[in-house]
């Protein structure tokens, strides 16, 4: 199962660099449950997750991404990450610490996604 997480991870980041609907899509099963928080109402289905990715995608190259497959537990993956957003005229580099809880399927696709994230204080 970690190398299916370590795939799927890798398979993340190619989709959030392109957002194209396609690599998106590929990433979800059929059903699939999106949460951008714990307590956020979920994006449900492929169809929703494309709509609502890229309705908040980030622009290539205005960020900086590292992880490590943190556990495992059956079909469940823990992934924790850092992320760091680029300065820009209107806003300072931002920093945020993730951790991903995600069930993976026997395709390797994700059956839900859950982001916990938390911004570096200044």
């Amino acid at each position: 199962m970690i190398a299916a997480a370590r795939t799927w991870v890798s398979a993340y980041e190619k989709a959030w660099a392109s957002n194209d609907e396609a690599d998106i899509r590929a990433l979800f099963a059929d059903g699939a449950a999106y949460r951008t928080e714990p307590w956020a109402p979920a994006w449900e289905g492929t169809d929703a997750i494309v709509a609502g990715w890229l309705s908040h995608r980030d622009e290539p190259s205005t960020y900086t991404f590292s992880w490590e497959i943190s556990g495992v537990d059956g079909a469940r993956v823990f992934v924790e990450a850092r992320t760091v957003y680029a300065a820009t005229d209107s806003d300072a580099e931002r920093e945020y610490r993730n951790l991903w809880v995600l069930d993976l399927d026997d395709d390797g696709r994700a059956r839900s996604f859950t982001e916990w994230y938390m911004r570096r204080r200044e």
